[in-house]
């Protein structure tokens, strides 16, 4: 046995075996076969989720993509991160001849040409990044968004060597305490909550005898939980993990702080220095606001009306935390531009180059979404010392 990326474990009379992959390696794959082969478990569970799963295995996965559906349920962000996170593995595995997940697949066809059956483990990816998005505060959030998008397009080439390595201890220990350092809410959640949850799924599978396939990252962990499982110190039950988490009062209230800022500036205005102060206050934090939202638009290579809708639609989104700019310039390029059937079977290998990023209608439309939003904030942030000086002086 492999002892860097297998461990066996024996519990309650059950045997577990944890296989550690890493997501982009032709050797995991290899690997993932010759030990179901070998083994022949009763079970056989992976690190996936039925969505992942379905984007894997159906063509037509993003064909059914509605991108204006997805800007009117404020799935945007989302929607980013998603591409973000799937376009660097996929640059990863192109080193190495693979996608990224294929070992997950092999296990699962190996498993299905044995009649072994096997389960899905892991936490849906949808609901992950919206727990990892809570639980960060705001400059956690601008970090979190940075990391993303320095990851989306780094000309760093990366060996299959290194990829092997990531299934090291030593440099996953490495990893994981610079994560932790780094940002510490993100790796309770995409890491030890998963562990937990991985750990109480495959514990709560069928049979004696299991084979599960799992990130190399989550191996300490989650053997750790499933020996806390067995001595009664955690449970099986993962609905808590499920759920997210009630918003702070904190989290409640910032989305009104700025609106409530810039009203009670301009009525400080108004009542200091009268009607016309008050109102040059509101025409020059609307071109602030409008004008940065605009260039944000304009950046992305939105469409001409994309760019007007950006500039008359920041101060309306500004003054109702409910909406944001980037709905209303998201939706008009999406409209405007309909995402073509080439864009959205190319839309995986797009976003992994800065230019098929701007070629893509889809990834373009994200892109007038994303900077009219940065482009709005920012205009919201120089406004206000603006409008705050005009008072006190």
């Amino acid at each position: 046995m492999n002892e860097k990326t297998q461990t066996r474990l024996i519990l309650q009379n059950r045997e577990i075996i944890l296989v550690g992959t890493a997501h982009v390696s032709r050797e995991s794959i290899d690997e993932v076969q010759g030990i179901i082969r070998d083994e022949k478990p009763d079970m056989v569970c992976v690190e996936l989720d039925s969505g992942r799963l379905a984007s894997m295995t159906q063509q037509d996965s993003w064909e059914k993509l509605d991108l204006v559906k997805v800007f009117k349920e404020g799935k945007g962000f989302l929607l980013m991160a998603n591409l973000v996170l799937s376009s660097f593995q996929r640059r990863l595995g192109q080193n190495m001849g693979v996608k990224p997940g294929d070992e997950m697949k092999a296990a699962i066809d190996t498993a299905a040409e044995l009649g072994i059956p096997y389960s899905l483990c892991d936490r849906e990816v949808q609901l992950t990044l919206k727990r990892a998005w809570s639980s960060c505060g705001f400059w956690s959030k601008n970090k979190l968004l940075a990391t993303l998008l320095s990851s989306a397009f780094t000309t760093e080439k990366i060996s299959e060597h290194e990829i092997e390595a990531l299934k090291d201890k030593n440099e996953l220990d490495n990893m994981m305490t610079e994560l932790s350092d780094y940002l510490p809410e993100v790796k309770k959640t995409l890491i030890d909550e998963r562990d937990q949850y991985l750990a109480a799924k495959i514990w709560a599978s069928q049979g004696t005898r299991i084979v599960a396939v799992i990130g190399a990252g989550h191996m300490g962990g989650v053997s750790a939980h499933l020996g806390k499982i067995v001595r009664g110190e955690a449970s099986v039950d993962t609905s808590e993990l499920e759920q997210l988490p009630p918003p702070s009062l904190f989290s409640k209230l910032a989305p009104w702080i700025i609106p409530a800022l810039i009203i009670a500036l301009i009525v400080a205005g108004f009542f200091k220095s009268g009607g016309s102060v008050s109102i040059s206050m509101l025409i020059q934090w609307m071109l602030w606001n409008g004008s940065l939202a605009a260039l944000g638009t304009i950046l992305a290579l939105g469409h001409p009306l994309s760019v007007l809708t950006a500039f008359l639609g920041a101060p309306v989104a500004t003054l109702n935390p409910f909406i944001g700019v980037g709905l209303f310039a998201g939706i008009v390029e999406a409209t405007l531009r309909r995402p073509r059937v080439q864009d959205i079977e190319h839309l995986a290998e797009d976003v992994t180059s800065l230019r098929g990023l701007y070629r893509n209608r889809v990834s373009r439309a994200l892109l007038v979404f994303f900077l009219s939003s940065l482009g709005g904030a920012i205009g919201n942030f120089i406004s206000i010392p603006f409008l705050t000086n005009l008072v006190i002086k």
